[in-house]
């Protein structure tokens, strides 16, 4: 048994200080993490699908379709048909989503320069492509194997 905890564990551990970090600075705006999660991934590429949502929001097609519920019915994203494929609705992020963003990306930026801050300058490259080596290492993976 190592005596020290294992890369992977300090990885979780830092994802779930950002998620309540981010939970409580989002708060405010009556967003969760997961919810501005999907609105940034939507701004990145609009009119996806509730499924294409819920691969880039790391939730499951579940998840994502009670979650589009909530941000359409509070205005911030609208659903049409895809005129290619009558069955699929794709999801546009509105003009009152695209304001809620701009208020709650300087929030979003702090915590990330928070973390950062504990890094010295010339590593966060490195931190950065380190963290990108991990997940397309583990991604390709698991591709491979579906």
């Amino acid at each position: 048994m190592p005596d020290r905890p294992l890369t992977l564990y300090l990885v979780k551990r830092l994802e779930l200080a950002i998620r309540a970090r981010m939970d409580e600075a989002l708060r405010p705006h009556g967003l969760t993490t997961l919810q501005f999660t999907a609105l940034t991934a939507l701004r990145e590429r609009d009119e996806l699908s509730s499924a294409q949502l819920a691969r880039r929001s790391f939730v499951t097609p579940q998840t994502m379709n009670e979650m589009v519920r909530w941000l359409e019915n509070h205005g911030f994203v609208v659903r049409r048909r895809d005129p290619d494929n009558r069955r699929v609705l794709l999801l546009t992020l509105t003009d009152g989503g695209r304001d809620l963003l701009e208020r709650c990306d300087p929030l979003v930026a702090a915590i990330e320069e928070e973390m950062l801050g504990a890094v010295p300058d010339v590593q966060h490259p490195l931190f950065r492509q380190s963290l990108e080596l991990g997940y397309t290492a583990l991604a390709d993976r698991q591709k491979g194997t579906s």
